[in-house]
């Protein structure tokens, strides 16, 4: 997609508005250079965090994710960032482990259901601030379970960068789903651009499928996510993919072109597990 130049000015420093696990910040430039070099709309059915969608600030993209907490802030950060933004800042001056166990604990005593959408987002962006190394991690009852973490000074409220974004998102043609991945990319037409970044196929048996989201994604999506990479390169739209590199993810896509790539760990519960690891990018094009 070919920008307007005072567009890509203006939004030349987008960037995530939370940290969020599988982060693509640290690989913006290898991503983009698997990118095609023109495209219409852009796609990201798993959003997560937005590096890449915010690094490109396309002016036409539909995006999308499973998790409703984090589809919930995006859509009170574009209709309602004021009232956000006071929130999170309410929430700054309190901040401490008591306040943020009781915070945390509206999940387990109903006060969840009683708040407001945009109560719900600077609560959830609070916590990703302010938690155990910025993890987003449910438990089997839908029960945000991170502990506090140890930060001297951690940034809970980026005024300027949460109004810039909410101004990217309206005067743009941004559509926010929380649906399905296939359900996300069913209007992707030719020429348009599909960005996958889903959960990793884990690269141990203790890793776990089930963290990020309370359904969780199995293998099972995973070869349901191929099959749509399928279905999506027979409609002539450009898909690409990140996984782990990983004998099942190759024999899944050995159709496509893969490529490997070294990716620094962010988000890992301990910190020996956020060392480099290889993963790899797919693409239906060359």
């Amino acid at each position: 997609m070919s920008l307007d130049t005072n567009v890509k000015l203006k939004y030349y420093n987008l960037q995530p508005f939370t940290k969020w696990t599988g982060g693509k910040r640290q690989l913006l430039g290898e991503l983009r250079s698997y990118m095609p070099e023109t495209y219409g709309r852009y796609f990201e059915p798993f959003v997560g965090g937005g590096a890449l969608f915010f690094d490109l600030a396309p002016e036409q993209a539909v995006i999308n994710d499973f998790n409703e907490e984090l589809i919930n802030a995006y859509r009170q950060i574009k209709n309602n960032p004021a009232e956000l933004i006071n929130l999170l800042i309410k929430h700054k001056e309190n901040n401490s482990k008591d306040y943020y166990l009781e915070l945390r604990s509206a999940d387990r005593d109903g006060r969840i259901s009683r708040m407001t959408g945009v109560e719900r987002a600077a609560r959830i962006l609070y916590m990703l601030r302010v938690d155990f190394n910025g993890l987003y991690r449910v438990n089997s009852k839908n029960q945000f379970n991170v502990p506090y973490g140890r930060y001297k000074n951690p940034k809970i409220v980026d005024v300027d960068l949460l109004y810039q974004i909410s101004e990217y998102l309206n005067e743009n043609d941004i559509e926010i789903l929380q649906t399905d991945f296939a359900e996300a990319i069913k209007d992707a037409q030719t020429g348009d651009f599909v960005y996958f970044d889903p959960p990793y196929i884990p690269l141990n048996e203790t890793s776990s499928f089930t963290s990020y989201t309370h359904e969780g994604f199995s293998y099972e999506e995973q070869v349901r996510l191929r099959d749509t990479f399928k279905e999506l390169t027979e409609r002539g739209v450009y898909a690409m993919l990140s996984n782990s590199s990983n004998p099942l993810v190759e024999e899944l896509y050995k159709d496509f072109n893969i490529y490997f790539v070294e990716a620094q760990r962010t988000n890992g519960a301990k910190s020996s597990s956020r060392g480099k690891i290889s993963e790899i990018i797919v693409t239906n094009y060359d």
